[in-house]
């Protein structure tokens, strides 16, 4: 199941049943299925008391990702993706505009880049940012594709 939720803000202009349906078709490439995903899309300051308090991150981010899918594997589903992603709009919208990306496009991007967390693909390491790069590149194609 996949929750939309706020924190403080409005609720994003998102095709719930649409992006709900992308994700599981982004999922199920990488051999998965969605479990319980939450997105919980707030401001910058509740990203920045979430990400100071659980990760001891002094910044502002765009997403974050907690995943549950250990705990999945436990209850033996070991193919099933679940996690919390908190989203914060304020800074979707900023990306988007020094990107020269529309703010639709950058929040998709930011949704998807959760859920490929979540798949197993990583950005911090060496290479690995070219990775989730083609990664949201192949998933917003998708997208595009069902529209």
């Amino acid at each position: 199941m996949i929750s939309y939720n706020t924190d403080g803000v409005k609720m994003p202009k998102i095709r719930r049943r649409d992006t709900s349906a992308w994700i599981k078709n982004v999922a199920a490439t990488y051999g998965k299925k969605v479990g319980s995903i939450a997105y919980i899309f707030c401001d910058d300051e509740k990203i920045l008391e979430v990400n100071k308090q659980y990760l001891q991150h002094d910044y502002y981010t765009d997403i974050i990702t907690f995943d549950y899918c250990e705990d999945e594997a436990m209850m033996g589903k070991k193919n099933t993706i679940s996690g919390d992603l908190f989203i914060s709009l304020d800074t979707v919208r900023t990306n988007a505009e020094q990107q020269g990306a529309t703010y639709e496009e950058e929040l998709h991007r930011v949704i998807i880049h959760g859920i490929l967390h979540l798949v197993g693909i990583n950005d911090k390491g060496p290479g690995e940012r070219e990775i989730m790069e083609a990664a949201e590149n192949k998933a917003l194609a998708m997208l595009d594709d069902n529209k």
